[in-house]
């Protein structure tokens, strides 16, 4: 049976510390800037991020606006995957439409 990463429980969670880490923002930053109460925002993140607590949609949708990456992004289970929608979601609307139909007519 594969290790399961242990610092984390849920895709959100590893997802939402990994790119939180990535930018250098603390878990208070992050809520702060989903509009969570600066005394007890780092401690929500937190409970996101190791899976003790998974955010409601309109939440998590939030998180991803901070962070600035899509919502599939963070309930992505495939790595691979995950890191392709984050690389489309940087494109411009028009250029990720164009990209994206190239893709699926490549694949398919």
């Amino acid at each position: 049976m594969p290790k399961k990463e242990t610092s984390s429980s849920t895709v959100i969670g590893r997802r939402l510390r990994s790119r939180r880490e990535e930018l250098g923002w603390s878990q208070e930053t992050v809520g702060v800037l989903i509009g969570i109460d600066e005394s007890s925002s780092r401690a929500r993140i937190s409970r996101y991020e190791l899976g003790v607590h998974e955010p409601a949609v309109a939440t998590a949708r939030l998180i991803a606006d901070a962070l600035g990456v899509s919502l599939a992004y963070l309930y992505c289970e495939d790595d691979a995957v995950a890191d392709l929608l984050h690389a489309l979601h940087q494109l411009p609307a028009e250029a990720r439409g164009r990209v994206a139909k190239q893709l699926v007519a490549k694949i398919g």
